[in-house]
């Protein structure tokens, strides 16, 4: 796996890349391709404690996970025992969703910072790429994502579909007319 690792705030040394490279090496078992795959790896110095958020791209999903503590180490482990948590977890569903059907699921994005703007209360804009499937394979997207909601287009109406988790635990859907 290659391991593009940044620092904000924060020196990024060898050490901390052999540890990364070290701690991903669990999820080898898991996916298939393991050399062609890229872990992007931020870590950022927030008060006294460091964040490390890693994002994992893979053909069909995106892994990712964050973790904020004392120290970049502790937080290493604690985020990739999420990301295997989260491949574990959902690797019956991503296997049986293989098997289903084997369309190429992509979600690019990239992060939009406004320049020379006075302050709003808008903090943060995401652009995605909104591809069509249906209602389960969104629910696992947003699981994989860890997100409470997730937006995609209806794979037979062609129409954006929110799915959301609800606080009983079960999903909602909000459609469009």
């Amino acid at each position: 796996m290659k391991i593009n690792l940044r620092g904000d705030k924060i020196k990024v040394t060898d050490a901390m890349k052999d540890y990364a490279n070290d701690k991903l090496e669990r999820i080898n078992k898991y996916v298939d391709n393991y050399d062609s795959i890229t872990a992007n790896i931020i870590v950022k110095v927030e008060n006294y404690k460091q964040k490390v958020e890693v994002t994992i791209p893979l053909k069909n999903f995106i892994l990712r996970a964050e973790e904020r503590q004392d120290d970049f180490y502790a937080a290493m482990d604690i985020v990739v025992d999420k990301i295997e948590r989260q491949i574990r977890k959902n690797k019956t569903k991503i296997q049986a969703r293989k098997m289903k059907d084997a369309k190429e699921i992509v979600f690019d994005y990239s992060e939009m910072v406004p320049e020379d703007e006075p302050e709003s209360k808008i903090v943060k804009r995401k652009k995605i790429d909104v591809k069509p499937m249906d209602e389960e394979e969104a629910i696992i997207q947003m699981e994989l994502l860890g997100h409470e909601f997730y937006l995609f287009k209806d794979s037979e109406t062609l129409k954006p579909v929110l799915v959301y988790k609800r606080n009983d635990g079960n999903y909602g859907i909000i459609e469009t007319e």
